[in-house]
């Protein structure tokens, strides 16, 4: 059921008998020289197909923008500031908020809008709310660790090419991952970490200054397959209409 299809009677109905929404939110930026833009997006609207088809939950519309300050300067990514991205989702929570929406389900496709949405998750509980953040990519790696994936690795390149093949571009997958080392006892090991004496601690960077091609991981992009994707965005898909199943029985004090 998308609130976007819906008559403003219909609306109301829905909020007369029911308090829970479901809202995705992504980003676009860069995933490696192989994958689209969207992906942060694309993967969660898909989800959100899969689950319209076997839930009564009302579904607003997708937020397709997120906060990339580090991906920033690769072409084509658009970045929020965190500021901005929160004040914006906070209207959107006080309009359904002010309509009887009480469960707050945000299905999230992007690492850069984990702490966006725990501040909105703080405020609202004090307005007598729940919101239950759900990172897709880190649950796929409860269900299953074989999904556990990085930055446009195996994981996420498996759930583009489950939604559609062809906007993976695998002749952009290229070989081994190459880090960009501070110096030779600082070693960089991802995004932000660098090891030194067997400890990583964080050094933040644009993520260009850390690689140039864009996608960090412990799965290598050439390890996806389109099975594998079709298989973890079912199993997610699955697992978050059991999940609101069981979140509308949670009675709020």
């Amino acid at each position: 059921m998308r609130l976007t299809n819906l008559t403003w009677p219909k609306a109301q109905e829905y909020f007369e008998k029911n308090d829970m929404v479901l809202i995705s939110i992504g980003s676009i930026e860069c995933h490696g020289r192989h994958m689209p833009l969207g992906t942060d997006t694309l993967i969660p609207e898909h989800l959100l197909e899969k689950i319209e088809k076997k839930s009564d939950v009302l579904i607003a519309p997708t937020i397709p923008y997120g906060s990339c300050q580090c991906l920033a300067p690769y072409p084509g990514t658009i970045d929020i500031n965190g500021e901005v991205l929160y004040q914006f989702c906070r209207q959107i929570f006080l309009s359904l908020y002010r309509h009887g929406a009480r469960k707050f389900v945000f299905l999230n496709g992007h690492g850069g809008n984990i702490k966006m949405i725990e501040r909105l998750g703080m405020e609202f509980e004090d307005k007598g709310c729940l919101v239950a953040m759900l990172n897709w990519w880190l649950m796929a790696w409860d269900m299953n660790p074989a999904w556990k994936g990085g930055h446009g690795g195996g994981e996420e390149t498996a759930a583009i090419l489950g939604i559609d093949p062809s906007l993976v571009d695998k002749s952009e997958i290229g070989g081994e991952l190459k880090f960009k080392h501070l110096s030779d006892n600082l070693k960089t090991t991802g995004f932000r970490s660098v090891e030194f004496k067997g400890v990583n601690v964080d050094i933040i960077r644009n993520t260009p200054h850390v690689t140039d091609s864009g996608w960090i991981g412990p799965d290598h992009p050439s390890t996806a397959t389109e099975e594998w994707g079709k298989e973890m965005l079912e199993t997610t898909a699955n697992y978050i209409v059991d999940f609101m199943e069981e979140f509308k029985k949670v009675k709020l004090s």
